[in-house]
């Protein structure tokens, strides 16, 4: 697949260390992980086309990888231990190499080894596109749940959840609840009334609270490309703009046909990019954790003199028009050709053992059985949410489309799986290798939910 790929013969060079950090947060220092002692990490750019070499040198005390999240890459590149590459040691490196795929977007690159996501170790990967004009400023947000070096460190909510299982409820400051509220998906709770386990001290935006917010400076009328990446480990985000409408233009990357909204939910691994026309004044722009009672992440869109908004202030755009999957057309350059599918698959998703063990098709990732796939098939995956909490499904290696009869399905790399509820997508197997598909909840991971899109060599 990468060989037929055209190049532009440009190199886009870049070393990124992970090691020991000291973020700032409000006037809190924390203690952390990060690439380059900076969260997020400073953006990679490129053109579809470009040659990307990053060296990578581990300064953690414990192996890790990087994974390119929603890049088709070669096989080997992909960054996920034990099944692509070995994991690089610590004092060791490695050099990731790979021609930049054909389609411009927004995408990110994380660990992917045991509770790394969950520290400040991610960061935007921006695919540009030099013939796209149709903004005046790209500005990245990056949403994330924090608690490393604040509430209780992320290892020690997984062994918590080990030990106690994962459920639902809110559980005090970095904490673990218990089987909490367990309603189904409704106007008011779209994804469901148990929307994540794990109470977060703070909600950043670039990596900054609201007491000490990122600000968007611009000037009235000015059209803003926002590109909006879900970075949490276990929080999905209702995201706004006071003042303001957004016209959603793609998903995890892939053109949409233009549709505006006043508000819409990014599950964890997902991105949207959204226009907005600037107006004059000062407003907020506001992540809300969606069905927790923690502090929300805001940041400032400031395009002229104005009262500053109140922190903590939560947009009416909140409540308005929120974006649905069933909104999203692919456009007709990168809609998945209408074909009947080859072959058919299932995925489905349980909790076992009071929330110690989260499975596919009834067995942890350890036990997996991998899903057969072949070289040049059409394949359906059903995705079947036989648990009470919603979970954002990725897959590595491939974008896939929503299924639905009129083949206009949003080209999509994650996807939100309602509690009880079944989601259809179609991809076309044309990257061979063996490729992760799993839960973007970095705790449901960790405790077993992923398995292995596997090609038949």
């Amino acid at each position: 697949m990468e060989r037929d790929r055209p190049t532009t013969g440009r190199v886009v060079e870049r070393v990124l260390r992970l090691g020991p950090a000291e973020l700032d947060l409000g006037g809190r220092v924390v203690r952390t992980w990060a690439f380059d002692g900076q969260v997020p990490a400073a953006p990679i750019r490129a053109e579809p086309g470009d040659e990307l070499r990053i060296r990578v040198r581990n300064g953690l005390p414990e192996p890790t990888t990087v994974h390119w999240h929603g890049l088709a890459l070669r096989n080997d590149m992909d960054g996920v231990p034990d099944v692509t590459m070995a994991p690089i040691a610590p004092g060791a490196g490695f050099d990731y190499g790979y021609v930049v795929p054909e389609h411009p977007g927004t995408y990110w690159f994380h660990p992917h080894v045991g509770t790394q996501p969950d520290t400040g170790l991610y960061g935007p990967l921006i695919v540009t596109d030099p013939a796209d004009n149709g903004y005046d400023e790209d500005v990245v947000l990056v949403l994330d749940d924090w608690t490393d070096g604040w509430g209780r460190s992320p290892q020690a909510l997984l062994t918590d959840a080990r030990r106690n299982g994962m459920g639902g409820g809110a559980g005090g400051s970095g904490g673990m609840g218990g089987m909490a509220g367990m309603g189904m998906p409704s106007a008011t709770e779209p994804l469901g009334a148990d929307t994540g386990d794990v109470s977060y001290p703070a909600h950043l935006i670039n990596g900054r609270v609201p007491s000490d917010p990122f600000v968007v400076s611009s000037s009235p009328g000015r059209r803003l490309r926002l590109r909006l990446i879900n970075a949490g480990a276990d929080t999905a985000y209702r995201f706004a703009v006071g003042g303001h409408r957004l016209t959603v233009t793609h998903a995890d990357g892939f053109p949409v046909r233009p549709v505006e909204v006043d508000t819409l939910l990014l599950g964890m691994g997902e991105r949207y990019d959204v226009t907005v026309t600037a107006g004059s004044g000062v407003f907020p722009v506001v992540a809300v954790p969606e069905g927790k009672k923690d502090p929300i992440a805001a940041g400032l869109l400031r395009t002229a003199r104005g009262r500053t908004p109140p922190m903590g202030t939560r947009p009416a755009e909140l409540r308005g028009r929120m974006l649905g999957y069933g909104d999203l057309v692919a456009t007709d350059a990168v809609a998945l050709r209408s074909r009947a599918p080859d072959l058919s698959l299932s995925m489905s998703l349980t909790m076992a053992d009071g929330g110690r063990q989260w499975l596919i098709n009834g067995r942890p990732y350890d036990d997996r059985q991998p899903l057969p796939v072949e070289q040049g098939q059409r394949v359906r995956l059903d995705l079947v949410n036989r648990s009470m909490m919603f979970h954002p499904m990725h897959l590595h290696g491939h974008s896939f489309a929503l299924a639905r009869g009129d083949g206009n399905g949003p080209r999509k790399d994650t996807v939100n799986v309602l509690p009880m509820g079944r989601t259809s997508i179609e991809l076309d197997a044309d990257n061979p290798g063996q490729w992760l598909a799993h839960c973007h909840n970095t705790y449901h991971l960790e405790l077993g939910m992923g398995t292995v899109l596997s090609y038949r060599t």
